[in-house]
């Protein structure tokens, strides 16, 4: 059994989530939550019984938002995995959720079958579920803040993480948003090695997740 909470500010929505998720085999939502300081007392109650697995974040909400949530819980809940699922899209909403220790960005239009899918690769350690599109306003931020790639290598080459021109050149393409087969046909390789190239980057930065990647190189860069 898979066990979620669902944090959002509109009942509506909190409803209709709870509700197809249970209508799937091996989801049950332990609870919901109208904004973060709420999530916080229910993260306490459910200590003593059972914690979630997976939390669905919504970022923008009245009182405590998702983002100021997950900064309240990441080091008192160090095995959550917290999945962002909000109607935003804009850079600096993307950048603060990524710093703040999101595992994943989805958007609510997503359908439910993605989200299951994005659940099921958090608990897997497969990725972070983030759209193409995410990842590459991600990599528009680092960008917009005038991160030439000369400089953001040097960078990396300044911290231990002795990583190789090859794993930084994939890297790179990672922080763009191509997927595995589109790293493959620029350097002219195998989706298989891509893969391998990807598991030894995050062992060497210590990751264990696109979006911890590119947590990582923001940071990084923003040094």
């Amino acid at each position: 059994m898979i066990y979620i909470a669902i944090v959002d500010d509109k009942k509506n929505i909190r409803t209709a989530l709870k509700e197809r998720l249970e209508n799937s085999e091996n989801y049950k939502v332990i609870f919901t939550a109208e904004n973060g300081k709420v999530f916080l007392e229910k993260m306490m109650e459910a200590r003593k019984l059972i914690m979630p697995d997976v939390i669905l974040m919504d970022i923008d909400m009245p009182i405590m938002t998702g983002i100021e949530a997950i900064v309240e819980a990441r080091d008192v809940y160090p095995n959550a995995k917290f999945l962002m699922l909000t109607i935003f899209d804009e850079d600096s909403k993307i950048f603060e959720a990524i710093k703040a220790g999101a595992n994943g960005y989805l958007l609510k239009d997503e359908p439910l079958d993605k989200i299951k899918e994005a659940i099921r690769n958090l608990l897997d350690d497969e990725g972070a579920p983030m759209s193409p599109s995410i990842a590459r306003k991600a990599l528009n931020l680092l960008m917009s803040a005038n991160i030439k790639s000369k400089e953001t290598e040097a960078k990396l080459n300044s911290d231990d993480y002795n990583l190789s021109t090859r794993e930084k050149e994939v890297l790179q393409h990672l922080v763009n948003g191509l997927e595995y087969k589109e790293i493959a046909e620029i350097i002219q390789t195998s989706p298989n090695t891509i893969r391998n190239q990807i598991t030894k980057i995050y062992k060497k930065l210590h990751v264990t997740s696109k979006a911890q990647a590119i947590r990582k190189m923001i940071n990084i860069t923003s040094k």
